[in-house]
């Protein structure tokens, strides 16, 4: 190997080598229907330790049917194994879409005059989160364009203590999670000192020369700031950081790639991977014909993109949004996806009172607009256990901490009785008469299926003591 490739080292170009992922994409193109290869690697994956992006990328490129179902079928065993059939709910509160940025794909892109500029104050801030906890929500994720001058840090941390402080019937937000544009370990430390969850960042692409010419100008056409603010972000004390690719503005092969080097750049350098890997595709919006990317990619690829995912990286939290349809989703759940959005709104302000059209401050066209009941129950439907629960940020069970729980599978002892936990409550204070008669079967189901005797009885005590009014318990 003649180029510099080091998953260790601190330079962007250097952990995301471009001549390693094309060495990668031409290894995985030769070895695609190499049958005895396949196996070694879907052996290897069956340790539930991970893949590297190389042999993971021999899984995604392989065409070989029966291959592919076995891919799919370890996909969902790791999945059941590693978060069972728990999914967490969240929703997105947009601050402010002002942005000194001139990113191509995205409608806040500062040159397009026709979307409605806002940014939240405080007082509006609270009516919106008053309306997230009366849908059901406790945990959010922040968003907001780069604007120095509209949304410094200093606004950030402000709107972070604002929705904290915030107490309305029985409903609080737990956890807020920042996706705010790359920053300084200085900054970093001040979100981790408000108690932030975790930060996210996504890399659109990390094709170095798509992504320049992608983001013309502002502060975020600076590749290696922004694909190096995740060693900044842990070097701030921020031990959880979530990663993503916005998949249809490059080729999917080697965003699939890259995505897998950063997550062992992460595991090289501080011992601690990505706690959550998103995958949003682009999607139609303001200003903004995703037909003018011709990187698109099916539901069928994307289903598999998850599935290698889920066996490369075992461990990791995997969110889908309602970019999203319901039927999509549906797909991708069983796959690997252990996070998804309900109930949620992509413009500036549009919880507390529904948007005018000629207003419109979206990000993008939702796909699934189904309310947060809507989606509850429909997942209990599916068998799944919609979980609101925050436990193990507020029990200091965050990086290193988290990993090595989830890696031993040991966080199925605390994870599973919170799930039903917050359901319950759930269930108890927001939830129509028939998505409650369902939820409660469910958690009847569901308790005799926790390991530890003394854990059910402790849980059992407790959904008595949330009928009749107490909250917040947990593992």
């Amino acid at each position: 190997m003649s180029y510099n490739y080091n998953p260790s080292s601190k330079k962007a170009e250097e952990f995301i080598n471009h001549e390693e992922i094309l060495e990668t994409l031409s290894y995985a193109e030769k070895n695609k229907n190499n049958v005895e290869l396949i196996d070694r690697i879907l052996a290897k994956a069956r340790l539930r330790k991970g893949l590297s992006h190389r042999e993971a990328a021999v899984l995604l490129d392989c065409e070989i049917p029966e291959k592919v179902e076995e891919i799919f079928e370890l996909a969902r065993q790791i999945k059941q194994d590693f978060y069972g059939n728990r999914i967490v709910m969240f929703a997105p509160l947009y601050l402010s879409n002002y942005c000194v940025n001139g990113c191509v794909y995205c409608p806040y892109h500062m040159k397009n005059k026709h979307i409605a500029r806002k940014k939240l104050t405080q007082e509006e801030i609270r009516q919106e989160v008053i309306a997230l906890q009366d849908m059901g929500h406790k945990r959010l994720a922040l968003e907001t364009g780069e604007d120095p001058v509209n949304s410094p840090i200093e606004y950030v941390l402000d709107s972070i203590r604002t929705i904290y402080s915030i107490k309305h019937k029985n409903g609080a937000i737990r956890r807020v999670n920042v996706n705010i544009a790359a920053t300084t370990v200085e900054n970093y430390r001040k979100l981790k000192e408000a108690g932030i969850g975790t930060y996210i960042l996504f890399q659109e692409t990390y094709h170095k020369e798509s992504y320049e010419r992608l983001h013309p100008t502002g502060p975020k056409h600076n590749y290696c700031y922004h694909t190096e603010a995740m060693d900044r972000a842990m070097e701030g004390g921020i031990d959880d950081v979530g990663i993503g690719v916005l998949f249809g503005l490059e080729l999917y092969r080697y965003e699939f790639a890259g995505l897998l080097m950063h997550a062992e750049h992460l595991e090289a350098v501080f011992g601690v991977g990505p706690h959550t890997i998103s995958v949003p595709r682009i999607r139609r919006a303001d200003d903004i014909d995703p037909s003018t990317f011709d990187n698109g990619i099916s539901d069928d690829i994307f289903e598999k993109i998850v599935a290698c995912i889920r066996v490369a990286v075992p461990y990791t939290g995997m969110i889908i949004s309602t970019r999203e349809s319901k039927a999509c989703r549906e797909r991708v759940l069983r796959l690997g996806v252990s996070q998804i959005s309900g109930g949620s709104r992509t413009s500036v302000g549009g919880y507390a009172e529904e948007e005018p059209e000629e207003e419109n401050s979206a990000q993008f066209d939702v796909s699934d607009n189904r309310t947060l009941d809507q989606v509850v129950r429909w997942l209990m439907e599916l068998g799944y256990i919609p979980s609101f629960c925050t436990a193990c940020y507020r029990e200091g069970r965050t990086g290193d901490r988290f990993m090595s729980l989830c890696k031993s599978g040991q966080i199925q002892n605390c994870c599973h009785p919170n799930a039903l936990m917050t359901l319950k409550e759930y269930l108890e204070d927001y939830a129509a008469p028939g998505t409650k008669e369902i939820g409660e079967k469910l958690i009847q189901a569901e308790i005799g299926s926790i390991p530890k005797e003394k854990v059910q009885e402790i849980v059992r005590k407790n959904l008595v003591e949330i009928e009749k009014g107490q909250r917040d318990f947990r593992f």
